[in-house]
């Protein structure tokens, strides 16, 4: 009976915030805001990371891979959202759906496998910085991200599956804005135990080991900071390793509150505030952090803004 329910499900009801009508106006003009500001900034990072040959180093290459993370994340919610926001049936097809859950997964994963390869290439530049040229090769790098990529997707089919094969018997209501791993679990008319245990332990590789071999990272760098003798040489030092570490920090926080905190009454809310940041402002807050905290870029977006004019002139 569960399977033929099952079979008749052609779309999800997403109910988001309609228990609130009130914010769906403003939440629409905030949700369009981030996405063109996320779009536009990923993409300027991108074009100025690949044209301008002085930022032509692996932490611009990775930087570019963050970017493009970040693209295809917010792209993955927000225009769903958005539509939704406008519309009285709040709803998302079944395809869709297997697809956000999938993407949601894999470029979460992929960032946390990302984010300690780049702390790995700042603990080169300032601990080996004699080295750094021969250890972070072309190939080394090329292959790092790929295997970032690699693991990201590739680790998320099985979860996905595993989601999407559980009987909802007819349940096809989401108490979420979007397709979402303990969202979809909810559904479920039979014992889902063993799914929140593969999903916490999952989270606990993919979230507080990279964590730990990045505050391992930035302790061993802190440490050779503290040796550089001139003050501008720490300076530097500090500016290219902070943008990282907010990053770090708004990324993490957020996911471990989304994925490894126990349950609480208000643990729904919470979910839906943490896939909130987790999916748009954090994407949005990567390329304005790096932007206005490094000199590199805005000094690199200069040149390419002043080459575009002088050849339109």
């Amino acid at each position: 009976m569960s399977w033929a329910n099952e079979s008749i499900i052609e779309e999800f009801l997403l109910l988001g915030f309609s228990d609130q009508p009130w914010l769906e106006l403003p939440l629409f003009v905030v949700f369009l805001t981030s996405y063109i500001v996320t779009i536009f900034g990923n993409f300027n990072i991108i074009l100025v990371s690949r044209l301008d040959p002085k930022l032509h180093t692996p932490m611009y290459f990775f930087l570019t891979n963050l970017s493009v993370i970040d693209l295809c994340y917010i792209t993955c919610t927000v225009p769903q959202m958005l539509v939704n926001l406008l519309s009285v049936r709040k709803v998302i097809s079944y395809g869709g759906c297997v697809v956000q859950l999938y993407m949601f997964l894999a470029l979460g994963a992929t960032e946390c496998v990302l984010l300690p390869v780049m702390s790995f290439d700042r603990f080169i530049a300032i601990c080996r910085p004699l080295h750094y040229s021969v250890i972070m090769h072309q190939r080394l790098c090329l292959q790092l991200a790929a295997v970032s990529w690699i693991i990201g997707f590739g680790n998320s089919v099985w979860p996905s599956i595993l989601t999407f094969q559980l009987p909802r018997c007819g349940h096809y209501v989401i108490d979420h804005f979007l397709c979402e791993v303990p969202a979809m679990l909810k559904l479920s008319c039979v014992d889902t135990t063993a799914n929140e245990t593969e999903l916490f332990f999952g989270s606990v590789v993919f979230h507080i080991t990279p964590l730990t071999l990045i505050l391992v990272s930035y302790a061993f760098i802190a440490q050779a900071i503290l040796k550089i003798q001139s003050a501008e040489g720490r300076q530097k030092a500090f500016g290219t390793c902070g943008s990282h570490l907010i990053v770090v920090s708004l990324f993490y926080g957020t996911a471990i509150s989304m994925y490894l905190l126990p349950p609480s009454p208000h643990s729904q809310n919470r979910r839906k505030m943490a896939s909130l940041f987790y999916g748009i402002i954090s994407p949005m807050m990567n390329p304005l952090i790096y932007t206005l905290r490094n000199k590199d870029v805005k000094e690199a977006f200069k040149r390419l803004v002043k080459r575009v004019f002088l050849t339109n002139n």
